[in-house]
């Protein structure tokens, strides 16, 4: 608790204050009842008294209010800093984490851990601080008038104290264990939905119903389990407190009757006893909320102990090569190197290639690399092509260039500087990525194409609209490129999909633009389209290309044939054809022959 509500203390203390005046006013008001019922007992005026004892009961309840209310707002402000600390975390955690840790696990944390958390924090803790504060205070009163008295409620309430730690153990436990089947229920249910076509078409609807519903029984069971303990704890709790207000009433009578204390003395120790009931009553409940959000609390610790991607303002130990008096071109914006190309002057020297793979090797399991001593340059402007058997490592390459993970060796070298030399968003600045599974968000077109550049002009964006081919899903959609796209783009076909994705890769006018498979959703028409464009954008950018359909590549500056992780070899499609039977193996299994072109549009 201590370490949640850092950054807190002000409200903590300004909230501790006004409880700490209100418990005061409120300990006063039995000792003014205890006047007034020894000065009706001896004829004197007592109305003063009870004016008194109102304006006591008024005051306390605003104090109180307040009080509660700062405490309430801190609470809410330790969630919201909670939530923000996640959220960026997940969104920067190294890709390794994400094929660790399931989806829908990491985003349950943000949501349902947080929601148990923000109870423990905004109600436990009010009640533990102004109960503790109010049976302190009770106490010391109580001790004043009969200690005796107080050590017979000290014990039945040391009983229940007893009990209720045996409990708490337990509690956290069985807490925990839920908060975790609540994560599992949010992963499967992702899972199902995000391939609901598949469960449809293979009618396993049931299936996935009861995939899931093991999960909801195992949140259940570990919920009834929580609430058996809880409910051993309420009830030790509630005998112990009214155990003890019989002892205060049966043995202070008797010894009001042996004079030994005084009416008043018995009504006072009374009140002060009943106003030990809420206040006990609270603490323990507030302590067995906060070990169940304590496990809510020991997942979300664990979510942000997750290694994550260093952030661009981490700092980093100035290499010789960085020094001010040989320091590499600074890397611009998409917008400034588009000014630098219009004005003649690149943002980077031209001299090396956009990038360099020197005898890279990685695996995702470190002992089955995927990878096997990889070297292949990308010239400036130029087409690469990548090509091979599937599971040749095509892909891990794209994923290696994008700095999603580390190689185990070998160097990427971005216009000639090794990559570990600069950040990885100095990297991606220069590179721009359309993957095999494209990704359309929920929003419109417009903000689809725009992600990468939320600035872009409406100049800009209707010229990669054209380039991309997207005039016809831009006429078809209600409010053309303000039209909304339904969730992952389910309004629009794959085709239609890969078209954006290329558009907004475009949009930012990349370096090296990297295309992971472009045709795979195109027909022959959209295909031969699409092989004029990456012409176009060869003489813009770098253009490193995979593809499975040897048509859409063969006119490539250079293409490279991976086999097994390896690089075998490296031409153009008509030396391939005599050098390499890998490519020869594929380019047959297509019926590609020596200078065979793509299909071209048929005109009807």
């Amino acid at each position: 608790m201590y370490r949640l509500t850092a950054g807190h203390r002000t409200s903590i203390t300004v909230a501790t204050a006004l409880t700490l005046v209100g418990s005061a006013l409120g300990l006063a008001q039995p000792l003014v009842a205890k006047n007034i019922v020894d000065a009706s007992g001896h004829g004197r005026s007592f109305w003063p008294l009870l004016l008194l004892l109102a304006v006591l009961f008024v005051t306390e309840a605003a104090t109180g209010a307040i009080g509660r209310f700062v405490l309430e707002r801190m609470g809410e402000g330790v969630v919201r800093q909670l939530r923000h600390g996640l959220v960026g975390r997940l969104l920067r955690l190294e890709m390794r984490e994400y094929d660790r840790h399931r989806t829908g696990d990491l985003i349950s944390r943000v949501t349902a851990d947080t929601t148990l958390l923000r109870e423990v924090v905004s109600q436990a803790l009010v009640d533990l601080v102004t109960g503790a504060l109010v049976a302190a205070g009770a106490i010391a009163l109580m001790m004043w008038i009969d200690p005796l008295l107080l050590l017979l409620v000290a014990l039945t309430v040391a009983t229940a104290a007893a009990v209720v730690a045996s409990l708490l153990k337990g509690i956290r436990a069985a807490s925990e264990h839920m908060q975790n089947s609540v994560g599992a229920i949010a992963a499967d249910l992702e899972r199902a939905l995000g391939a609901l076509p598949m469960v449809r078409v293979h009618r396993a609807e049931d299936r996935e119903a009861r995939r899931i519903g093991e999960r909801i029984e195992s949140a259940h069971d570990a919920g009834v389990r929580t609430a058996k303990l809880a409910s051993v704890m309420s009830p030790a709790v509630e005998l112990a407190v009214q155990g003890s207000f019989l002892l205060v009433l049966v043995i202070g009578g008797l010894r009001v009757t042996g004079h030994a204390n005084s009416l008043g003395d018995l009504v006072a120790f009374l009140l002060y006893a009943s106003y030990l009931v809420l206040p006990l009553s609270s603490v323990f409940r507030a302590v067995g909320l906060i070990q169940r959000g304590m496990g809510a609390y020991q997942r979300i610790e664990q979510a942000l102990a997750l290694p994550a991607e260093p952030t661009p303002d981490t700092p980093r130990t100035e290499t010789p090569a960085e020094t001010p008096a040989v320091r590499a071109p600074a890397v611009r914006t998409p917008a400034a190197r588009a000014r630098a190309r219009e004005r003649g002057r690149p943002s980077v020297s031209y001299e090396e290639p956009a990038l360099a793979v020197r005898d890279l090797t990685f695996g995702y399991d470190p002992a089955q690399p995927v990878l096997r001593g990889v070297t292949l340059t990308v010239p400036r402007r130029r087409q690469t092509a990548l090509v091979g058997r599937s599971g040749a490592g095509k892909s891990t390459l794209f994923a290696l260039v994008a700095r999603f993970y580390e190689p185990d060796s070998g160097t990427l070298l971005f216009d000639g500087r090794p990559a570990t030399e600069l950040t990885r968003a100095a990297c991606r600045e220069r590179i721009a990525v359309v993957d095999q599974d494209t990704h359309v968000v929920h929003g419109t077109l417009r903000d689809n194409i725009t992600y990468a550049v939320p600035d872009a002009t409406d100049a800009d964006v209707r010229r990669v609209v054209e380039l991309a081919q997207l005039d016809d899903v831009v006429r078809r959609l209600r409010g053309g490129l303000s039209g909304m796209l339904g969730d992952r783009g389910n309004t629009l076909s794959g085709g239609e999909r890969q078209r954006v994705a290329l558009a907004r890769a475009l949009l930012a006018r990349p370096e090296l633009l990297l295309l992971d498979e472009p045709t795979s959703h195109l027909d022959a028409i959209n295909e031969a389209a699409l092989t004029t464009v990456m012409k176009d954008i060869a003489g813009e950018c770098a253009l490193l290309v995979i593809a499975h359909r040897l048509s859409t590549v063969q006119h490539a500056d250079q293409i490279v044939v991976l086999d097994d992780g390896r690089a075998t070899a490296s031409g153009r499609h008509e030396e391939l054809l005599t050098s390499s039977p890998t490519y020869r193996e594929l380019a047959a299994g297509q019926m590609l022959r020596p200078g065979s072109t793509p299909p071209l549009p048929v005109t009807p």
